[in-house]
C-alpha cells in the first residue's frame, strides 16, 4: 500500500500541473482603455485577437471588453494610426496608447450631415488638418491653407492686418452672383467673416468641390463648401489644459520702388516739364516711407480646457489675437470665447451646443499711401527749427507731411475704427430610435448674430493739403441675424458584413434678416466729439440713401442621400435635393435638382491580391446639378433711386425707375461631371488623388443693361453661360522613415483650371463695359497690347500715331495695310486686345524633416503664367507719369542714349497726365514660386522633470513668414511681393481703370516678413 502511494503521487502531480496549465490557458474578459498620445479617447478602435475570430471595437470613451487567453497577442488598428499589437500577460486591465501615422491624411473625412472612411469616399473631397493649417500662423484660416489644397485658388484681397482672402473653388462661375463657397461651421452654415473663426479652435477643414459632395448643401453650395469643424471633448478624457501662443515682428518684405532724390532730380531734368517748388531743393534727399513705416507685432494668446465623464464631453477656450500693420495706427484685434458640451442622457439620448463668439476692432483701415509715395524726394518737411511741417509745397502740387510720429500724435484728431461682436451657436438633439438599429433622428438649430459699429473722424485740416478742410465724421452700423433649423433622420447599419448602407433625409428652413446704415457729417465743433455726436455738427450731416441697407431672406429645403458600400468594392452615392428660395420669383422659388457618384476600390478586388506594391486604388467617376441663387433680395421688384431737386423755391427729392423689375427671375445652375482616382503605393509610402472636371453653367443671374432709349438703366435676368474645365494633382510621400529617428514627409499639388464664357443675353459677344467677351475667359483685361517703344527710324510712327514722338509706348496695330505696306489708318480703339489673365497653373507644396524632438517645416504657393496688374506702374495709379510733376515708381526710361529701356520718354506725349497707354505698363507675368512659411521646432520628451510636474507636451519653434520669392517677373524688378492686395476699383488714383472683381497691387499696406517664436504647452 505503501508503494502504491509513491507510485501515485508523481502522477498525481503531473495530472495537477496539468490542470493547472489548462487553467491558465481559460480566457478571461479582459478590460482596456485606447487613447491617442496626448490622451484623447479613441473611438472606432478596432481590438482582435490574433488568428481567431474574437474582435470589437473601443466605444466613445475608447473602452473595450473582450475575452482572450494569457500570452494571446491582441491586435489594435484604427484608421490615422500605427497598428500596435500587445501580448497579453495576467493583467486584467490594458492601456494602449496609439500613435498617429505620420502620412495618413485624415482618413475620415467630413462629407456633410456624417462622415466617411477616405476609402469610401465617392465624391471630391480634400482634407487638412488643424494642425498642419496651424503650421502657418495666422489671423483667419484662408491664409492658413493658401498653396495647402488642389483646385482651391485662395488670394489676397487686401494687405491690411485681419483681412479675408478671396476663395475659389475650381474657378468662377458666375458674373454677378457670388462665387465665394459656404463656410459650414459645426454644422450649421456660417453667417459670419471668416476672420470671426481663431485657426486655432480648428480641428479639421473637409472641402468639397464636386457636385456629388456638395449636391447636400444645396443652393447654398454652389461654389463649393468649406466644413470648418472645431474642437471638441471626448467622453473618459482626462481634463487637459492647453496653451498656444506666439509673438513676432513684423517687418517690410519690400518697399514701394520709389525715386530717390538723384533719380528724381534726373527724372525731371529729363522730362524739362516741371520747376523745384517753394519746398524743394535739389541738396534734399527725403526718403518718406522710411518717415511712415515702422515695424510691427503679431501676437496670439489661446488657452483651452478639455476632458469628460462617461457621458459628458466639453471643451472650452478663449483667445487673444493681435496684428499690428507696418502703418501707423493700423492694426486687428481679436478676443475669442467658444465651448462645447455633448451629454448623454441615458442610452439613447444626446443633446450638446456648440458656441463661438469673438469680439474684433479694426483700426485705421483708411489710412493710404499714396500722398506718401507721390511726395518728391527733393521735398523738405521739416521746418529751421526742425519741427514738422503740416504741408510741403511741390512743383505743382501741395502735400499733406505723412509721418509716423505725426500720425502717432494726432490724438483726438483722427481716428477710424470698425468694431464687431459675432455669436455663432449650434445646438443639437439626437436620439437612437429603439427597436430599429441604426435609425436615428437629430435635430440641429442654429442661432446666428453679428453686429459691427464703425466710427470715424478727420480733424480740420488732417491729411489734406489745404489747412481749412472742414473736419468730418461718419458712423456706421450692421446688424446680421440668422436662425436654422434641420430635422435629420439617418439610417446606418451594415449587413452580412459586407453590405454598408447610409440613408440621410433632411428638411431645413433658415432665415437671414440684415439692415445698415451710415451718416456723414462736416464741421465737428470739437476733437473731442470725434464721431460719437453727430448731432452737434455745424455743417452737413448725410444720409445718403445709397448707403442704407435692409433685406429678409428665406429659404426652405429638402433632401435625401444614400450612400452604399458592398464589402468595401463598390460605392454609390445618391442624393437628391429641393431648395426654395425667397429671392426668386413666385412660380420660379423652387428648384430639384440631383447628384450621384460611384466607387471602384480596385485593389480590394482578388485579382489585385498578389499586386503586393500597391495598397490602394480607386476609381470615381460624379455627376451632379448645383443651383445658385445669390442675388441681391427683392431683385425681383426691381429697384428706385432718388435724386433732389428744385420745384420751385422748394427743395425736393424725386424717385425714379432705375432698375426694371423680373417676374420670371429664377435659379442659375451648374452641372458638373467629376472624375477620379485615388493610389497609395509602397506600403503608403506615397499616396495620391488624380482628378479631372466639367463644370457647365446656366441661366446667370446677370444684369442686363439697357438702351438710353428706355429711361431705365437695367434688370437683373437669367441669361447666357459659362463652362469650366480643370485637373488636379495632389500626391503626399514619406520619403524617409529611418530607424535611428530620421523621417522626411512631402506633399505637393498641382492644378489648372480653364473657363470660359459661352453666352451672354440677347445673343450678344461681347460687353466692353464689363471686359466680357463670349469664347473668352470672364477674367480679361480689355486693352492694348504693348509691343515695345517707337525708335528712331521706325516706319509708319506719323501715320499710326500722327503727333507722336521717338521713345513713346508702341501698341499692337491691327487693321489693314495699303498695298505699299502702309497702315490704312492710325491706332484707335479698334486695336484694343482681349488679354487673358488666368494663370496657365498653379498649386503648392510643403516639406518637413524630423529627427528625434526636432523637426523643420517649410509651406510654399507657386503660379505660373497669368496677367499681374500693379497700378503702381499702370497709368491708374498716377505714380509712374514719367514727367517730374511728382515722385516716380523707379523705371528704367527712354532716352537717346537708352533706346532699349522698357519705358517711354519722359515728358513725351500724354494722355490724362501720364505716358499715352500708359495703362499698358502695370501688366506683368504673374508668375512667382513664394515660400510662404519656414518652422524649426522642437518637441521635448514627456518623461523626467516634465512628467514630475505635470507636463504631457511641450513644443517651442520658431518661424519665418514670407522669407523670400523666386521666379518672379514683378518681383525681380520691383522688390515687392507678387500677390495681389486690392480689388480693381482700390488704391489707386483712377478707380475706374480697372474692373471692381479683379484683383490687383494698389498702393496699400504694404507686406511683411515676419519672424516668430511660439510655444505649444499641455497638462
Amino acid at each position: 500500500m505503501a508503494r502504491g502511494s509513491l507510485v501515485c503521487w508523481p502522477i498525481l502531480m503531473l495530472l495537477t500541473l496539468l490542470m493547472a496549465g489548462n487553467l491558465l490557458a481559460q480566457e478571461r474578459t479582459v478590460q482596456g482603455r485606447v487613447t491617442a498620445v496626448d490622451g484623447q479617447s479613441l473611438e472606432g478602435v478596432s481590438v482582435r485577437v490574433r488568428g481567431t475570430e474574437t474582435a470589437t471595437l473601443t466605444g466613445t470613451d475608447g473602452r473595450f471588453t473582450l475575452p482572450a487567453r494569457s500570452g494571446a497577442t491582441l491586435t489594435f488598428s484604427n484608421v490615422g494610426y500605427k497598428t500596435q499589437e500587445y501580448v497579453l500577460g495576467n493583467a486584467l486591465t490594458v492601456d494602449i496608447i496609439m500613435q498617429a501615422d505620420d502620412i495618413a491624411v485624415e482618413e475620415v473625412v467630413v462629407v456633410g450631415y456624417g462622415t466617411q472612411r477616405r476609402e469610401a469616399v465617392t465624391g471630391s473631397v480634400a482634407s487638412i488638418s488643424g494642425e498642419r493649417m496651424n503650421e502657418v500662423p495666422a489671423s483667419n484660416i484662408s491664409q492658413a491653407l493658401q498653396g495647402r489644397v488642389a483646385g482651391v485658388q485662395i488670394m489676397q484681397s487686401s494687405s491690411k492686418p485681419g483681412a479675408p482672402m478671396q476663395i475659389r473653388i475650381r474657378g468662377t462661375r458666375s458674373l454677378n452672383a457670388s462665387n465665394d463657397p459656404l463656410i459650414v461651421l459645426d454644422g450649421i452654415p456660417f453667417a459670419g467673416s471668416i476672420s470671426d473663426i481663431n485657426p486655432i479652435d480648428i480641428k479639421s477643414v473637409d472641402i468639397l468641390k464636386d457636385a456629388s459632395a456638395t449636391a447636400i448643401y444645396g443652393s447654398r453650395g454652389a461654389n463649393g463648401v468649406m466644413l470648418v469643424t472645431t474642437h471638441k471633448g471626448y467622453t473618459g478624457q482626462q481634463t487637459r489644459v492647453s496653451f498656444n501662443s506666439f509673438t513676432g515682428l513684423k517687418t517690410l518684405f519690400g518697399r514701394y520702388p520709389m525715386m530717390n532724390a538723384e533719380e528724381f532730380i534726373k527724372l525731371r531734368e529729363t522730362a524739362g516739364r516741371f520747376q523745384n517748388g517753394a519746398d524743394e531743393s535739389n541738396d534734399i534727399d527725403t526718403d518718406w516711407q522710411d518717415l511712415l513705416y515702422k515695424n510691427g507685432i503679431m501676437t496670439s494668446q489661446d488657452l483651452s480646457i478639455s476632458g469628460g465623464t462617461e457621458k459628458t464631453a466639453y471643451n472650452f477656450s478663449t483667445g487673444y489675437f493681435r496684428d499690428e500693420a507696418v502703418l501707423p495706427g493700423q492694426n486687428f484685434e481679436r478676443f475669442s470665447l467658444r465651448g462645447s458640451l455633448d451629454q448623454k442622457v441615458g442610452s439613447l439620448l444626446r443633446l450638446g451646443l456648440t458656441t463661438n463668439n469673438n469680439y474684433s476692432i479694426n483700426r485705421g483701415g483708411n489710412l493710404g499711401l499714396y500722398s506718401t509715395l507721390s511726395s518728391t524726394p527733393i521735398a523738405n518737411p521739416y521746418n529751421e527749427d526742425g519741427s514738422w511741417k503740416d504741408v510741403v509745397r511741390l512743383s505743382n502740387d501741395n502735400q499733406w507731411v505723412y509721418s509716423r510720429e505725426r500720425i502717432e500724435n494726432l490724438g483726438n484728431r483722427w481716428i477710424d475704427q470698425t468694431k464687431g461682436f459675432g455669436s455663432y451657436n449650434t445646438f443639437f438633439g439626437e436620439v437612437n430610435i429603439p427597436g430599429i438599429e441604426g435609425l436615428k433622428y437629430r435635430v440641429n438649430v442654429g442661432l446666428n448674430f453679428r453686429t459691427t459699429n464703425g466710427g470715424s473722424y478727420t480733424g480740420e485740416g488732417i491729411f489734406s493739403a489745404d489747412p481749412t478742410t472742414p473736419s468730418n465724421a461718419t458712423i456706421s452700423n450692421s446688424l446680421n441675424t440668422q436662425w436654422t433649423i434641420e430635422n435629420l433622420l439617418t439610417y446606418d447599419r451594415t449587413f452580412a458584413d459586407k453590405h454598408n448602407i447610409n440613408v440621410v433625409g433632411l428638411y431645413s428652413a433658415e432665415q437671414v434678416m440684415f439692415n445698415s446704415s451710415q451718416v456723414r457729417a462736416l464741421h465737428i465743433p470739437a476733437d473731442q466729439f470725434q464721431f460719437y455726436n453727430l448731432g452737434h455738427a455745424t455743417g452737413e450731416i448725410t444720409v445718403d440713401p445709397n448707403n442704407q441697407g435692409y433685406y429678409k431672406t428665406g429659404l426652405m429645403s429638402w433632401m435625401g442621400r444614400v450612400m452604399y458600400d458592398y464589402d468595401g468594392r463598390y460605392m454609390l452615392s445618391v442624393t437628391a435635393r429641393a431648395d426654395g428660395s425667397s429671392r426668386l420669383a413666385p412660380g420660379h422659388k423652387w428648384h430639384a435638382y440631383p447628384a450621384i457618384s460611384a466607387g471602384w476600390n480596385v485593389k480590394n478586388e482578388a485579382f489585385m491580391e498578389n499586386v503586393n506594391w500597391l495598397d490602394a486604388l480607386k476609381l470615381r467617376v460624379g455627376y451632379g446639378q448645383t443651383s445658385n441663387q445669390s442675388v441681391d433680395p427683392y431683385k425681383t421688384l426691381g429697384l428706385l433711386s432718388t435724386r433732389p431737386y428744385n420745384f420751385g423755391r422748394e427743395f425736393a427729392i424725386g424717385y425714379y425707375v432705375s432698375e426694371l423689375p423680373n417676374a420670371a427671375l429664377g435659379w442659375e445652375y451648374t452641372t458638373t461631371w467629376n472624375y477620379g482616382l485615388d493610389f497609395s503605393v509602397f506600403n503608403s509610402r506615397l499616396r495620391g488623388t488624380v482628378e479631372y472636371y466639367t463644370q457647365h453653367t446656366k441661366d446667370l443671374l446677370l444684369s442686363v443693361g439697357l438702351p438710353s432709349t428706355a429711361g431705365v438703366g437695367s434688370y437683373m435676368a437669367n441669361v447666357g453661360e459659362t463652362q469650366n474645365k480643370g485637373f488636379e494633382l495632389s500626391l503626399d510621400g514619406l520619403i524617409l522613415n529611418s530607424e535611428n529617428g530620421w523621417s522626411w514627409e512631402a506633399g505637393v499639388n498641382f492644378y489648372l483650371n480653364r473657363n470660359k464664357l459661352l453666352a451672354l443675353s440677347s445673343g450678344r459677344l461681347r460687353d466692353e463695359a464689363n471686359w466680357w467677351f463670349v469664347g473668352h475667359p470672364i477674367d480679361v483685361i480689355y486693352d492694348y497690347e504693348r509691343v515695345g517703344l517707337w525708335q528712331e527710324g521706325d516706319p509708319h510712327l506719323d501715320i499710326l500715331e500722327p503727333g507722336g514722338n521717338v521713345g513713346m509706348i508702341k501698341v499692337k496695330y491691327t487693321g489693314e495695310f495699303n498695298a505699299d505696306g502702309t497702315p490704312v489708318r492710325q491706332i484707335n480703339a479698334e486695336d484694343r486686345q482681349i488679354i487673358n489673365t488666368n494663370p496657365n497653373f498653379e498649386g503648392g507644396f510643403n516639406t518637413r524633416v524630423s529627427y528625434k524632438g526636432f523637426d523643420l517645416g517649410m509651406v510654399a504657393a507657386y503660379r505660373n503664367g497669368g496677367v499681374l496688374i500693379s497700378s503702381l506702374y499702370s497709368s491708374s495709379g498716377y505714380l509712374n507719369l514719367l514727367s517730374g510733376r511728382r515722385n516716380n515708381v523707379k523705371v528704367d526710361y527712354w532716352t537717346p542714349e537708352n533706346t532699349n529701356a522698357k519705358y517711354p520718354k519722359p515728358g513725351g506725349i500724354e494722355s490724362n497726365d501720364n505716358p499715352k497707354y500708359g495703362s499698358t505698363l502695370g501688366y506683368f507675368d504673374a508668375s512667382y514660386l513664394k515660400v510662404r512659411t519656414i518652422t524649426l521646432g522642437y518637441n521635448f520628451r514627456n518623461d523626467g522633470w516634465l512628467k514630475q510636474r505635470g507636463i504631457s507636451g511641450l513644443r517651442l519653434y520658431g518661424t519665418v513668414q514670407n522669407p523670400f520669392v523666386l521666379f518672379s517677373p514683378y518681383h525681380r524688378e520691383s522688390g515687392m511681393d507678387p500677390e495681389p492686395n486690392s480689388y480693381g476699383n482700390e488704391n489707386q488714383a483712377v478707380t475706374t481703370s480697372f474692373q471692381e472683381r479683379m484683383l490687383i497691387i494698389g498702393t496699400n499696406t504694404p507686406a511683411n516678413r515676419n519672424y516668430m517664436i511660439g510655444l505649444n504647452l499641455t497638462f
